[in-house]
């Protein structure tokens, strides 16, 4: 369980919170809570947060914070979000710590996966 007193709370827009949790229920298994017709919350078993419905998202052009999971499998990864309706918006690349893709999910926001293996 999180101690939600410690973790932080990630509240992310979306441009279509049906769209948000499908993907991120299909990909990361989290688990959602809807509280009324804009905003969901989200259990990922390591953080809490939620989607709030929004005509802006969240992406490196517009220089907002990038929310970065971990996979031991990139590849596998990877093409699960393909499969799942996200977008590969900067192709796998290495940095000192291992490697990671960014991608956009099908709300429109950017967010990341990076493996050390």
């Amino acid at each position: 369980m999180i101690d939600s007193q410690q973790a932080p709370y990630l509240e992310i827009p979306s441009r279509s919170l049906s769209a948000s949790k499908e993907f991120f229920t299909r990909v990361f298994h989290w688990s959602f809570t809807d509280y009324g017709a804009e905003y969901c919350a989200f259990d990922s078993g390591f953080n809490l947060g939620g989607f709030y419905l929004s005509a802006t998202v969240s992406s490196g052009a517009q220089s907002s914070c990038l929310i970065v999971l971990y996979s031991e499998s990139l590849a596998q990864t990877e093409k699960e979000v393909i499969a799942a309706g996200g977008t590969i918006c900067r192709p796998t690349f290495t940095f000192p710590g291992g490697r990671r893709f960014h991608f956009t999910e099908p709300g429109g926001s950017e967010f990341a996966v990076w493996s050390d293996r």
